[in-house]
């Protein structure tokens, strides 16, 4: 499983000309769920989500999680984070997983953070999205739960 978190202050998703969700300061993750990726890909990835301590505290330093300044969280699937363009100028996505499997496996995440006292704002499975947010910092990081980097 693959996120790309960015630190943002506001966040929406409109799918198929309709806003889904909206958030105000926290996280704005892009998640890819791989072939063969479980329910403990999506625990290790929920668990970075709520605790990555990437916001400031008083001194500067980037040392408070999304849940230590009571931040809010946006999800979207992004099958695409598995897109191999090594090879050629088109993508594959060989690597990705089925819809079923993935939406599961999405959902989980989103479950497990609003378990962990979070609010979170999602996309719409399968559909055509436009996601808009001010990234602050710039602030992004790249997850992977097989830890290939």
């Amino acid at each position: 499983m693959r996120a790309v978190i960015q630190r943002c202050n506001w966040c929406k998703v409109d799918s198929e000309g309709k806003e889904v969700s909206s958030i105000g300061k926290g996280l704005s993750v892009l998640l890819g769920v791989k072939k063969g990726d479980d329910e403990k890909d999506a625990a290790y990835i929920a668990d970075k989500i709520l605790h990555l301590r990437i916001f400031e505290d008083e001194a500067g330093k980037l040392n408070l999680s999304v849940l230590d300044i009571g931040g809010e969280v946006s999800i979207v699937s992004q099958f695409t984070l598995y897109g191999d363009a090594r090879h050629g100028r088109r993508p594959s996505f060989t690597e990705a997983e089925l819809p079923d499997k993935a939406d599961a496996l999405y959902e989980k995440v989103v479950s497990l953070v609003r378990d962990g006292g979070v609010n979170v704002g999602t996309g719409a499975f399968r559909t055509y999205m436009k996601v808009a947010l001010e990234n602050d910092g710039p602030v992004t990081i790249l997850l992977d739960s097989s830890k290939e980097f």
